[in-house]
């Protein structure tokens, strides 16, 4: 298995931490951001792992090389240019993901966010990882505005914010139309996705360019595809988001 870690984000809402070096390498409890969730991967035996850098790019490549990538290896993928957020990021990655650009006996690939912490089981998530569908998303049941919309077997029908009442995914329209429930489920940052997905993204680009968000690329296959919900026991997280939240976040680093 691979892994690839989303550290490209400008970082607004660390300011003004972050006006002087990259979200990912924040300090917290006496690491970074970056070197937490590379230690996570490394730990549950997967050392081949990505990361996408943006701002400061070239820190977070010091960084690496100055810590001989932690013992993994780690490729980086260069968004300077242009960040593309996570859809476009994944897909600008996929070189190092995949063998000659080719989905074919690719291994699946764990994808997360740099700034998010949890007690989550990495194995416990792989192994409920199913080749025969497209991936498994991590969610809970936290207060948020915006939801993944699951059906009654946990498969991926739709997006909704529930401050503005938006909805998106053809599926979660019909169903709500026709009456049937909907699980609303938090998205977490951190997903298990068959390399297939790859393939699967032609449609997206189409209508949004290079620059598109996971959430676009799961709602455009969702009515093909199955993206499963993946609920842990007893989950704790943390999105590592704002600069008053810094004291909590050591707290809760140090407690995993």
């Amino acid at each position: 298995m691979k892994a690839m870690i989303f550290a490209a984000g400008l970082g607004t809402r660390l300011k003004p931490l972050t006006d002087n070096m990259p979200k990912a390498l924040v300090p917290l409890a006496g690491k970074t951001l970056l070197q937490w969730q590379i230690e996570r991967l490394k730990a549950a035996g997967i050392t081949d792992i990505v990361v996408n850098v943006h701002h400061f790019p070239d820190m977070i490549i010091n960084y690496l090389n100055e810590h001989d990538n932690f013992g993994c290896n780690i490729q980086v993928s260069d968004e300077r240019d242009m960040l593309l957020e996570t859809g476009g990021g994944l897909r600008k990655a996929q070189k190092f993901l995949t063998s000659n650009l080719s989905t074919l006996d690719a291994s699946p690939i764990l994808v997360c966010n740099v700034d998010i912490l949890s007690n989550i089981d990495l194995s416990t998530l792989i192994n409920a990882y199913n080749p025969e569908e497209m991936g498994v998303v991590v969610v809970s049941a936290r207060d948020t505005q915006r939801y993944l919309l699951f059906d009654a077997n946990n498969r991926l029908c739709g997006w909704t914010n529930v401050a503005t009442g938006e909805m998106r995914g053809e599926e979660a329209i019909r169903q709500k139309a026709i009456g049937e429930e909907l699980k609303m489920l938090a998205f977490s940052g951190m997903q298990v996705l068959n390399p297939r997905i790859f393939d699967r993204m032609d449609a997206v680009v189409q209508t949004k360019g290079d620059k598109f968000s996971l959430i676009d690329l799961y709602l455009s296959i969702a009515e093909k595809e199955i993206l499963r919900a993946f609920i842990p026991e007893n989950y704790r997280m943390m999105d590592v988001g704002k600069i008053n939240q810094i004291s909590e976040a050591e707290t809760f680093a140090q407690a995993l």
